[in-house]
């Protein structure tokens, strides 16, 4: 029995992305122009930011006029109270304050940093970059979209930087599937010793986004690899399924 193996792929040569680009041809256009097409049973890693950008996602701080807690929290901590008022609108609800950082619930569920919301990489000075308002709709979006250009099967994730209980470090994260079945599932089978399993359910599609950020990098302009040869269940999976519900969450 051979032993089992994966490859991750950087696509290089991607556009800088803006509004109302078509991210499933530029994907496919440069994995072809580096000579790694893509093939049924791939993983499409892709960084939440050019889809952001694609979707219209980026936004003037100007159109968030500040309210009163946005400007005393503004000034208290030296953060523009634009981004403060940003990440508001983007919030269900605030889980904490640290310094400068806001700890929130967002719309879709993910408690993060901020709400997501990014003034980095957005294309100029005085911009901020919100999250796709349904990542998994944009993932399916991208994967019919493959299917339609290249005719062939992939499964899709939307990866963005998380920070994590107890860990000091981010890693990256899915916050959008498509094409597979974000969690595999232990519970009832038995380990080697014979005990059986009662609460190991492996989130694969957090570990596709973490090993993809290992050729994506923060600086380097890779927002988008390949994960090729990992045998993932295929199947209508959502991101959604991994947000922990509220009565099991140590971290309310």
């Amino acid at each position: 029995m051979p032993a089992p193996e994966f490859r991750v792929i950087g696509v290089t040569g991607m556009p800088m992305v803006q509004k109302d680009d078509d991210l499933a041809q530029q994907i496919v256009d440069a994995a072809n122009a580096q000579g790694t097409p893509l093939a049924d049973g791939d993983i499409i890693a892709v960084t939440q930011r050019i889809v952001s950008k694609a979707e219209g996602r980026v936004y003037p701080l100007d159109d968030f006029p500040p309210s009163h807690f946005a400007k005393e929290f503004g000034e208290r901590t030296e953060k523009d109270p634009r981004v403060v008022e940003a990440v508001l609108r983007e919030s269900k609800r605030i889980i904490r304050q640290v310094g400068a950082v806001l700890i929130t619930e967002t719309h879709h569920g993910f408690k993060m940093a901020n709400a997501g919301v990014d003034a980095s990489n957005v294309g100029g000075m005085d911009l901020v970059c919100l999250l796709p308002v349904d990542p998994d709709l944009s993932c399916r979006n991208i994967r019919d979209g493959i299917q339609r250009i290249a005719g062939v099967d992939v499964a899709i994730v939307m990866t963005d930087t998380f920070g994590r209980p107890w860990r000091l470090g981010q890693t990256n994260i899915a916050i959008g599937v498509a094409g597979m079945h974000p969690m595999r599932d232990y519970i009832g089978m038995t380990d080697l010793d014979g005990h059986i399993l009662r609460v190991t359910l492996i989130c694969v599609a957090d570990e596709v986004a973490g090993a993809a950020e290992m050729v994506m990098g923060k600086l380097d302009a890779i927002p988008v690899a390949i994960v090729r040869g990992y045998e993932y269940e295929h199947g209508e999976g959502y991101a959604s399924e991994i947000v922990r519900e509220m009565p099991l969450d140590l971290f309310p």
